[in-house]
């Protein structure tokens, strides 16, 4: 008896914000869509911690297809071993975080940031000193990931696309393809008062959310799908006015990491109506269905600080709330994948 012929996957972009360890929680939510394995992701955009979870999504998929000619085998093969290595990866930022909680040297001690008033990075840390660089070295082999980009497209993996902001242009700068790299993931990451610029072919850059966190338009003009599911773990809306100096200080680089993630969103929706009402020509404009998992909601009792702390057994909590988070979006919203937006973007953006 010939075998039933294979469920065609749903097609969805990602679109994943950083926010330090709060991206543990997008781990969970990657894990809940992998775990359900009924999508092909075609392209993936991330910055600073989603930039992380964005390779190793993509990693997964490209070891997978190595090892596997079906499409279909490389797809299941593909979700598991993309599960195993956000899971490395995360488990090791524990690690690292458990090894540094109440250190002198952690981001999180209160000294620290009485001296980042005072001290740059290149004062503070001359040797450019980041073990996450390691960790991600160790579990993405940035060589495979590059060079199998066919066949990861072919067995459901995502086109990657990382976003750093170029110091001298202040322009946000997408690195994908051939370009991808360790360095194109920590000049993702770099946060200017924390880490040397990340130098690359001659030029320095800072985080990527000051220009894109995460950027969308890669995944619009370089994709052919029209779904995109951001997961956004900065929040947009603030309840209460911020009084103290770090309060101030917290809730201005909120604003400033999604500026521009709001601007993009108000131009699909600004695109969305023109092609509605007839005044744009649909061959050559899409209209993006945006999805979201407001990752802001669930994190705000953490506060702030909490961006800072790594230990294990946060990470891991953090993890499940994201796995939740992800399996409740599945249940309302994976029918409307391919028929209808499930965010005003008006009223959110």
């Amino acid at each position: 008896m010939p075998e039933a012929p294979a469920v065609p996957l749903s097609r969805l972009n990602l679109a994943l914000q950083g926010g330090g360890s709060h991206g543990a929680l997008t781990w969970g939510v990657l894990d809940a869509l992998l775990e359900d394995g009924q999508w092909h992701f075609d392209g993936v955009s991330g910055t600073s911690a989603g930039a992380m979870n964005a390779v190793a999504l993509a990693y997964g998929f490209a070891k997978a297809a190595k090892e596997h000619k079906d499409p279909q085998e490389a797809h299941q093969a593909g979700c598991q071993q993309a599960r195993d290595t956000l899971t490395r990866l995360w488990e090791g930022v524990g690690t690292l975080g458990s090894l540094m909680w109440g250190s002198p040297l952690s981001a999180a001690n209160p000294m620290m940031g009485l001296m980042r008033q005072w001290l740059s990075p290149y004062q503070t840390n001359p040797l450019d000193i980041n073990p996450l660089r390691r960790l991600l070295e160790r579990e993405v082999d940035f060589d495979l990931l590059c060079s199998e980009r066919r066949a990861i497209t072919a067995a459901g993996g995502p086109k990657v696309f990382v976003c750093a902001t170029n110091v001298r242009t202040g322009r946000g700068e997408i690195f994908s393809g051939p370009r991808l790299s360790a360095d194109a993931v920590m000049a993702s990451a770099c946060l200017p008062l924390l880490f040397k610029a990340v130098e690359i072919d001659g030029q320095h850059y800072w985080d990527g959310g000051y220009s894109g966190n995460p950027a969308l338009h890669p995944l619009i003009y370089q994709t052919e799908t029209s779904d995109i599911l951001l997961v956004q773990i900065n929040p947009i809306e603030h309840l209460e006015l911020p009084h103290s100096g770090p309060e101030i200080m917290e809730r201005m680089n909120e604003v400033t990491f999604n500026a521009s993630l709001l601007a993009e969103m108000r131009a699909i929706e600004f695109v969305r109506r023109l092609l509605a009402e007839g005044k744009l020509d649909p061959r050559r404009y899409k209209s993006v269905r945006m999805h979201r998992i407001d990752g802001g909601a669930v994190l705000a009792p953490f506060g702030a600080d909490s961006k800072t702390r790594a230990d294990l057994p946060f990470v891991r909590k953090l993890f499940a709330l994201g796995r939740t988070a992800g399996q409740e979006w599945l249940q309302a919203h994976r029918k409307d994948v391919g028929v209808r937006p499930t965010i005003k973007i008006a009223e959110n953006a």
